[in-house]
């Protein structure tokens, strides 16, 4: 079962050509896409795509990115709960977290959202997608605090041994991204550390498209690479890696009709 666990559906990339977009996914096998959102906004724009009822079929997500931290207005995260309590297909919070890579936003406000973020899917009993991208110390703090009362995947995983021990320890899952794919990826044994029931693979789309797609718009029928990018590393049969991984992902997020 191959699932795209992580895309962005709703960017304006994919304005044009949704429709094929989606019907290229199920020619390549994908099964099912969790579309994430990004602030308030997006986070409408996804219940409308999932509750449409696409092929292959959608679910969705509802958070603040830490990029949109700054910009996030009083009552966003009112607006987010609200959207979880009351659409079934929007099955996690998020995508929220903490990126100082890019610092578009600043880091107590990053921070302090992030926690919002944790606690609401404490309340409603929902996962969460977290991003951390150059804030391994941080987000292993807060892991440490956390984990235990909140199930979270961290996606796109380009973090450190040290985090990677920290979110295994506590019980999250780990996601891989068309990175891995890249010549200069250097995190194989890192990817090999990962037990297979903790393990989900993405394609973040529309960004970073694995090879051959390097440097292409990213879409969820790349994540089929993505599977077989983690095959060879781990030294796994393809189909088997696609089967663990969609068994997942389903069971993390209850991707279930």
């Amino acid at each position: 079962m191959l699932i795209d666990s992580h895309c962005h559906l709703t960017d304006s990339q994919f304005d044009e050509d949704r429709t094929d977009v989606l019907a290229r996914a199920g020619i390549a096998g994908v099964e099912k896409i969790l579309v994430v959102s990004s602030d308030r906004a997006d986070a409408s724009r996804v219940v409308d795509l999932v509750e449409a009822e696409p092929s292959p079929p959608l679910w969705g997500t509802s958070g603040v990115h830490p990029h949109e931290a700054e910009g996030a207005a009083e009552g966003d995260l009112d607006a987010v709960r609200t959207i979880l309590e009351n659409h079934p297909r929007i099955v996690a919070v998020g995508e929220t977290g903490l990126d100082f890579f890019y610092d578009h936003s600043p880091r107590a406000r990053q921070e302090e959202l992030f926690r919002d973020h944790l606690a609401l899917a404490e309340e409603l009993g929902l996962p969460v997608v977290v991003h951390s991208r150059s804030a391994d110390a941080l987000t292993g703090q807060i892991l440490k605090e956390w984990g235990g009362r909140v199930r979270g995947v961290l996606h796109c995983y380009t973090g450190g041994r040290e985090l990677l021990e920290t979110a295994l320890g506590v019980g999250w899952m780990i996601s891989f991204t068309g990175i891995i794919t890249f010549k200069k990826y250097d995190g194989q044994e890192l990817v090999r550390m990962v037990p297979r029931d903790r393990l989900m693979v993405e394609t973040d789309g529309p960004y970073l498209a694995p090879v051959p797609y390097r440097g292409r718009r990213n879409e969820p029928a790349y994540v089929a690479e993505v599977a077989d990018g983690l095959a060879a590393i781990r030294g796994e049969d393809p189909e088997e890696v696609r089967g663990y991984t969609g068994a997942n992902a389903t069971r993390f997020f209850h991707l279930n009709p």
